[in-house]
């Protein structure tokens, strides 16, 4: 076989052994994008988290009022209960617990639980972009907005190769993000919601 035959045959054996792993790849990274979308909190209750200030009202007995921070271990401190746990769930759970160990100590009490300040949607964006660090929001962000928050990728940014790095249910998940797809429109569920703990990578 001649020299550029032989060549060619080559080429070709090489892309038909790529093109499978390139589907493969594909199809992973539409059930990552799948599943990220399946955890959208955003029209969700809000999940309680360390560091929030919760405000519990008891009507009509200010003296069992407090506005409490949820501490390091995930619990909180109301007058006359004692400590509740209060992170991992939302305001209306929190609510129905307190308003049950209330009612073992208090005829008739009505409780109202709510968030008045998230301090627990924390994330990280490093690697090149203009500021990378650690960031908070009051709000739900995409990776778009996140990457927004930090500045936006620097000149040295690979930004077809961005990884959102996330733990679900103790596993790692990579989730390779193509921002320039993102910016032109031409895949918009790539632009997932950055969640609390997440960490967007820019190589």
């Amino acid at each position: 076989m001649k020299a550029p035959l032989l060549r060619f045959a080559v080429l070709v054996l090489a892309l038909a052994a790529f093109a499978p792993a390139c589907r493969t790849q594909a199809a992973n990274a539409s059930a990552l994008y799948a599943d990220a979308a399946r955890h959208d909190p955003r029209g969700k209750p809000y999940i309680i988290g360390i560091a929030d200030v919760v405000r519990v009202s008891v009507f009509k007995d200010e003296s069992l009022s407090t506005d409490a921070i949820v501490r390091p271990d995930g619990t909180i401190t109301i007058p006359l209960v004692g400590e509740l746990r209060a992170a991992g769930r939302t305001a209306a759970q929190l609510q129905q617990d307190a308003s049950q160990r209330l009612a073992t100590l208090v005829k008739d009490a009505a409780v109202t639980v709510s968030v008045t300040e998230i301090n627990s949607y924390r994330f990280t964006v490093a690697g090149n972009v203009e500021h990378p660090g650690l960031f908070t929001a009051r709000y739900y962000l995409t990776v778009s907005e996140a990457l927004a928050l930090a500045g936006g990728p620097n000149r040295y940014a690979d930004t077809d190769e961005v990884v959102v790095v996330r733990s679900m249910g103790g596993v790692m998940q990579r989730i390779p993000i193509n921002y320039d797809d993102i910016l032109s429109g031409k895949s918009p569920e790539q632009d997932i919601v950055i969640l609390a703990g997440d960490s967007v990578r820019v190589p």
